[in-house]
C-alpha cells in the first residue's frame, strides 16, 4: 500500500496537529479543504498557507457549496425539523467533506484517509460511517490515538505544535469553532461548563445593541419546496443561503444556546448560529402550512424527525434515509409560491404568502363566514365527539 494519506483539513488546531503527527509516522500527507462556505477569501488563503507551512505533500481546495445545497439543504428544508426540535444540523457538511477526501484518495491511488475528529464527539461517528459506506478504506484518527495517553488533548496539541515551531491562533485556544455555509457552532471554555458565554463567544450574529433600526423584509420563492428566488431574482441555492446568512445575521437571527443528547451518550452544549437556514425554514414552513392538507401537516413531522436523527447520528448513506426522502420529495409537489419574511431583530416571521395552492374554501373563512348551516355544524360536532361524550355520560358521577 502507498504511504500516501489524505487528510480532511480545515486549518484549525486539530487538523493542524494531524499533519506533523502523521508525517512523523511515515505518511506523505495530502490535505483537502472542502470549502462548504462560512470562510472568506482571507480565511481560505490562510488555510492554504497553513497547509504549506506544515509541510504537506499536496493541498487542494474543493468548492463544496453546490453539493451541500443539493445533498443536504434541500432535503433538510423539506423535512423542516431541527434535531431535538432545535439544532439545525450545522455539521452535516462533514458528509460532503468525506466525499471530497475520498475522491482525492482515488486520484492518488491510496486507500488511507485521516481526520481530526476527537474520540469524545459525534463527528467521528459521522466521518467513519460515511467512509465505511462508500468503500474499503483505512481510517486513521490521530486525535483519538493521543487520547489513549493524554486527557487534556487540546493543551497537548497546542504544545506539540508550538514545540515544532508552529503557532496556534488565539481563538483556537479558547473555543472550538466550526463555520460553513450552513452556519457556525462554538464549544469549549465556559460553554462546556454550562456557564454564560463569555465576551469572546461571538460569531456572525450581531448583538441586540447593533441591530439595524429599520426592519428587514425579503421575499423567497419556492418551486416544489426548493427555494429558487430571492426578492424576485433567480439564483443558485448555495448563493442564496450565503446572502440570507449575511442579511439575517445583522439582525441576530438564528443564534441559539443548545444542550443536546449526542450520539455517543454525552450531553453536548454549543452555541449555534444559522441565520440563513432559520429564514429558509420559517418561509418554507409558512408555505407548507397553507398548501398541505391537514393530514400531511400532521404526519410529515414524524418522518422529518427520523430523517434528522439518521443524519445527526451518521447514517447519511443508510437506505432508510433514501426511503424517507422519497416521501419528503413527494410531499413538496404543491409547495410552490412566494413568502415574505420580516424581522426587527432576534426572530423572523412570515408576514405574507402567495400561492395558487393555498387551501382556501370558496364559501368559508375561519371564524368569519361559512357556507354550511347550523344543523350541519351541530351534527358534525355530535359525531366528531361521540366517543368522548359517551365516556362522560357513562362515567359521570351522580
Amino acid at each position: 500500500m502507498s504511504k500516501d494519506i489524505v487528510l480532511a483539513f480545515s486549518g484549525g488546531l486539530d487538523t493542524s496537529f494531524c499533519v506533523p503527527y502523521l508525517k512523523e509516522r511515515g505518511w506523505n500527507v495530502h490535505t483537502v479543504f472542502a470549502d462548504t462556505g462560512g470562510v472568506d477569501a482571507e480565511e481560505r488563503a490562510f488555510i492554504e498557507q497553513r497547509a504549506a507551512e506544515l509541510g504537506v505533500a499536496s493541498h487542494v481546495t474543493v468548492d463544496g457549496g453546490p453539493a451541500i445545497w443539493e445533498g443536504f439543504v434541500k432535503p433538510f428544508v423539506w423535512a423542516g425539523e431541527g434535531y431535538q426540535s432545535q439544532y439545525p444540523l450545522l455539521v452535516s457538511d462533514r458528509y460532503l467533506i468525506v466525499d471530497a477526501a475520498l475522491k482525492r484518495c482515488d486520484e492518488l491511488g491510496t486507500k488511507a484517509i485521516a481526520h481530526g475528529c476527537t474520540g469524545m464527539g459525534n463527528d467521528q461517528v459521522r466521518f467513519d460511517l460515511a467512509v465505511k459506506a462508500l468503500g474499503d478504506y483505512e481510517i486513521v484518527a490521530p486525535i483519538r490515538e493521543i487520547q489513549k495517553e493524554h486527557t487534556e488533548v487540546r493543551a497537548y496539541e497546542q504544545k506539540y505544535l508550538e514545540d515544532r515551531g508552529f503557532g496556534v491562533r488565539a481563538k483556537q485556544k479558547a473555543y472550538t469553532i466550526n463555520e460553513n455555509l450552513l452556519g457556525l457552532t462554538m464549544s469549549g471554555g465556559e460553554i462546556d461548563r454550562w456557564q454564560a458565554p463569555g465576551e469572546g463567544a461571538v460569531g456572525w450574529c450581531k448583538p441586540r445593541s447593533e441591530w439595524p433600526a429599520q426592519a428587514l423584509r425579503v421575499k423567497i420563492g419556492f418551486v416544489n419546496g426548493e427555494a429558487v428566488t430571492l426578492d424576485g431574482e433567480k439564483i443558485e441555492g448555495h448563493t442564496m443561503l450565503a446572502r440570507l446568512n449575511g442579511l439575517f445575521a445583522q439582525y441576530g437571527v438564528g443564534r441559539g444556546l443548545y444542550t443536546g443528547d449526542t450520539t455517543i451518550g454525552l450531553k453536548g452544549r454549543i452555541i449555534f448560529e444559522a441565520p440563513g437556514l432559520t429564514a429558509l425554514l420559517a418561509a418554507h414552513r409558512a408555505l407548507e402550512e397553507a398548501v398541505l392538507s391537514k393530514q400531511q401537516n400532521r404526519f410529515k413531522p414524524e418522518v422529518a424527525r427520523k430523517w434528522v436523527e439518521l443524519v445527526y447520528e451518521g447514517f447519511f448513506h443508510d437506505p432508510l434515509k433514501t426511503d424517507l426522502e422519497v416521501f419528503l420529495q413527494s410531499s413538496q409537489s404543491t409547495v410552490n409560491g412566494e413568502v415574505t419574511l420580516e424581522t426587527n431583530g432576534g426572530t423572523v416571521t412570515a408576514v405574507a404568502i402567495e400561492s395558487k395552492h393555498i387551501l382556501n374554501a370558496k364559501g368559508a373563512t375561519y371564524a368569519q363566514a361559512a357556507d354550511w348551516g347550523v344543523a350541519e355544524a351541530e351534527g358534525f360536532i355530535k359525531l366528531f365527539g361521540m366517543s368522548s361524550t359517551l365516556w362522560a355520560e357513562v362515567n359521570r358521577k351522580g
